[in-house]
């Protein structure tokens, strides 16, 4: 155990993660600890997140974040799910959304019911499309394709509590948000370069940074947020890295914002190209574009290309070229050195969960405050439950290129024939054995999340959970049909996306100029 208390913070790097870092700490630490964030301007900041998860309000409600003024000072929109297209073949597209699918019961879950109903179709023993798509008990699914939203409100009995919803944000403007807030909370900044780290001799711990200037800023617990760089968790602390370049492929990025036309969507759209996919995420501002891909099965120029011959609208600034490793950190949290956001690790941002990556550590490092100094049997469980968080999102992400029947490139062609983990491969025969979806309860993603994309894949099921045909086949059809019905009409009596936005959030004329 270090025997210092914890009383002084270092904060290296700002950005979305470093002033994440700073306002919670401040909200939670204890008495008399001071925070100080460093930061210099001559480090870019990586502003192309601007998608989210569900999970990002818990964050903002722990900081009395008002969701309304989030989204107006940050220019954004809601989010009700990602569309995919082009992913398991050419022409096709599915929706990954928030919420969830009809009802379950106490004995099973609602998909079950849907896959009998399925299998009644293909026997002949139902009307046709009695069952139609998964999609149709979904209420997300049929708000986003209608343009329109609301929270989730009413009894859970409700079609309406099943909505689940996330934000597109500038996230360049909810890093300065969150800088106020954490400077009203007391937190200092300093605009500098950082030279070196200078650790004990004794035990390796970080005793302060030199700046540029020749200044050292001396503390007890330091929180790497220089993203790519990781001066502190690699430079200082030496912790390995963790490649998973053989199962992710894609290793750059491309992003360029054009201009708005017409009313945003309230959902991301994921395009699969030829050696990747583009991100399509509306603002009230802008249209945020990208191209991820992987420089094994294109060039940088071809990359570019094909990203501008996909979007419309005047563009609003050069082409923000990204180069990254997939991967993490194979120790997170290593004596007094914590690495948070892309010091850290990074995952595709497929499935928008960088932010949330982001928060998870913060969480978990104010769960182990070393408020007494580091103790490694806690650190050893941060590192343990971090890398098991990556792990699964890694896999979740992996689903998507694996599930493919695409072999049109020679990049599509090496995702489909790739050697996956076991516990992905283990996942998806379970569900091609009986549509049963393996839930583990410190899943990010949910059973409905893993029950879109692998039907959205055509991983289709062989059987179903027997135990369903104890329902009547009359109450299912009846039961069934009525979900149906119910999303549709709750779907359609919801105000429009922009409607909503325009009465309860939309960005301050003087903001948007």
């Amino acid at each position: 155990m270090n025997p210092s208390q914890v009383k002084r913070v270092i904060i290296v790097g700002g950005g979305t993660s470093g002033w994440m870092c700073a306002a919670a700490i401040a909200r939670a630490s204890p008495p008399n600890t001071s925070i100080t964030l460093i930061e210099s301007s001559d480090i870019g900041v990586i502003g192309v997140g601007e998608a989210t998860i569900p999970t990002l309000i818990e964050f903002n409600r722990f900081l009395g974040i008002n969701e309304n003024d989030l989204i107006r000072e940050c220019h954004g929109t809601f989010k009700l799910g990602i569309e995919f297209s082009d992913w398991h073949t050419l022409g096709k597209s599915y929706f990954h959304p928030f919420g969830f699918y009809g009802r379950d019961t106490p004995d099973f879950p609602f998909h079950q019911l849907w896959l009998r109903l399925k299998h009644m179709e293909t026997q002949g023993l139902a009307p046709a499309e009695a069952a139609g798509e998964i999609s149709d008990f979904n209420l997300c699914t049929a708000a986003a394709y209608r343009g329109r939203f609301a929270p989730a409100q009413g009894g859970a009995d409700t079609i309406l509590a099943t909505m689940r919803h996330a934000y597109h944000l500038d996230s360049r403007l909810y890093g300065k948000m969150l800088r106020r807030y954490a400077e009203a909370k007391g937190v200092t900044r300093i605009e500098a370069n950082i030279v070196k780290a200078s650790c004990s001799p004794e035990g390796g711990f970080i005793e302060s940074v030199l700046l540029e200037s020749g200044e050292s800023v001396c503390g007890d617990l330091f929180i790497d947020c220089s993203g790519f760089k990781s001066l502190l968790i690699e430079d200082a602390m030496q912790s390995e890295f963790v490649d998973w370049s053989h199962y992710l492929l894609c290793d750059r990025a491309i992003a360029l914002p054009t201009e708005l036309s017409g009313s945003p969507l309230p959902y991301t759209r994921a395009t699969a190209g030829d050696a990747g996919w583009r991100w399509r995420i509306p603002l009230q501002t802008r249209m945020g574009n990208g191209h991820v891909y992987s420089s094994q099965f294109t060039d940088d120029d071809t990359a570019l290309r094909d990203l501008q011959n996909a979007i419309d609208g005047t563009l609003l600034a050069e082409p923000l070229p990204l180069r990254f490793k997939p991967g993490h950190r194979h120790e997170f949290w290593v004596k007094n050195c914590v690495a948070i956001g892309l010091a850290g690790g990074f995952i595709e941002p497929l499935e928008s969960t960088s932010i949330h990556l982001t928060q998870v550590g913060i969480q978990r490092l104010i769960q182990f405050w070393p408020a007494h100094g580091v103790n490694y049997a806690e650190t050893a469980h941060y590192n343990s439950e971090m890398t098991e968080d990556y792990e699964r999102i890694r896999d979740f992400i992996v689903l998507h290129y694996k599930a493919t029947d695409r072999e049109d490139t020679a990049f599509w062609r090496a995702v489909k024939n790739m050697a996956v983990p076991d516990s992905l491969s283990n996942r998806m025969e379970v569900f091609r054995s009986s549509g049963r979806v393996v839930d583990i309860p410190q899943d990010l993603f949910r059973p409905h999340s893993w029950l879109a994309v692998m039907l959205g894949q055509k991983v289709q099921p062989r059987n179903y959970d027997a135990f369903v045909d104890r329902i009547p086949v009359e109450s299912l059809l009846a039961n069934m049909q009525h979900l149906k019905d119910a999303v549709n009409k709750t779907a359609a009596s919801l105000p429009g996306h922009q409607d909503y936005i325009n009465r309860c959030c939309a960005a301050a004329e003087s903001s948007l100029a």
